[in-house]
């Protein structure tokens, strides 16, 4: 999951919205969605849903 985040914010650097906001602001947004992720996947995992 974490490879998918990483390969969309890197063609967004090159393409679409990313590409008009500052570098930095794009891997602080990247890091926001990946902490959000990780705390979702934990979450999860802790009710049990995941096989």
């Amino acid at each position: 999951m974490i490879a998918l985040v990483a390969a969309f914010a890197l063609l967004g650097l090159f393409t679409g919205t990313v590409a008009h906001i500052p570098p930095a602001a794009s891997v602080a947004a990247g890091g926001v969605i990946a902490c959000w992720l990780a705390v979702v996947a934990v979450r999860e995992r802790r009710r049990g849903l995941w096989w």
